[in-house]
């Protein structure tokens, strides 16, 4: 990833070409067939690389039966911050967190429906106001295009106060874009997601920008150490001074 960023390249390659050929097909047997569709021999010349984003760290604040701060919501799954896993999302992590607090969850959930006798109250009619059908739905897909451009470029592995600020420059720009769209047009899944996307990200360049050192998959080329007073995991509410944001072990 940091070459990637230095040089401003597509990939990386990586060679494996100096083991024998049949080592190679044996012990890499898929990749080697995935490469030979693609016209690519693993065995004699290098293959491109590139990061996948395969997991990020952090979740939403839940009690032990998935209750989050705001009444009424609730988080299972790797959405979740229990604490369990630490900041953590790898491997079979989803599945403890998605069965065993799901379970729980919904335990919870079942109680409380038997308690009131219904578990959704009325809902009522939604009201679209002056939104008018979509003819121009390219507007979400160029901005959901250019938000995932943006955090894939400028908050990768390998961070870096200057891109950090732009990227916080360009989300609130296309925040701007996509709120004036939203109360324009009639509410499609598409146009929830991309808020939604744009709020994660959002969040994820400021506790990145508010995090000064490299630890784990945040590597800052300006802070490489680590601190220790970044130890614990930190809770960060919206609209909280950092000196009263909470830190739990």
């Amino acid at each position: 990833d940091f070459e990637m960023k230095r040089g401003g390249y597509d990939c990386v390659h990586l060679d494996i070409s100096h083991r024998p050929a049949d080592w190679v097909r044996g012990r890499f047997p898929n990749i080697y067939e995935t490469c030979k569709r693609w016209g690519i021999d693993l065995t004699s010349e290098p293959i491109p690389a590139v990061p996948a984003a395969h997991y990020m760290c952090g979740g939403i604040t839940t009690d032990l039966h998935g209750r989050t701060t705001i009444p009424g919501l609730s988080a299972v799954g790797e959405c979740a911050f229990t604490g369990l896993h630490g900041a953590n999302r790898l491997a079979s992590n989803s599945l403890l967190e998605g069965l065993v607090f799901g379970h729980r969850a919904g335990v919870r959930l079942r109680g409380v429906a038997a308690e009131r006798g219904v578990l959704f109250g009325e809902v009522p009619e939604w009201q679209a106001g002056a939104a008018v059908p979509s003819d121009e739905a390219v507007v979400v897909a160029h901005n959901w295009d250019e938000l995932r451009r943006t955090m894939w470029n400028y908050v990768g592995i390998v961070r870096s106060e200057t891109r950090l600020r732009r990227a916080a420059r360009r989300i609130a720009l296309l925040q701007d874009e996509i709120r004036e769209y939203y109360w324009k047009h009639l509410v499609t899944r598409d146009l929830l997601e991309l808020r939604n996307i744009a709020t994660v990200a959002e969040l994820v360049v400021a506790c990145a920008a508010a995090r000064k050192e490299s630890r784990g998959l945040h590597h800052m080329i300006d802070f490489p150490s680590s601190d220790e007073r970044c130890l614990a995991d930190t809770i960060i509410k919206r609209g909280v001074p950092a000196s009263l944001r909470a830190t739990s072990v």
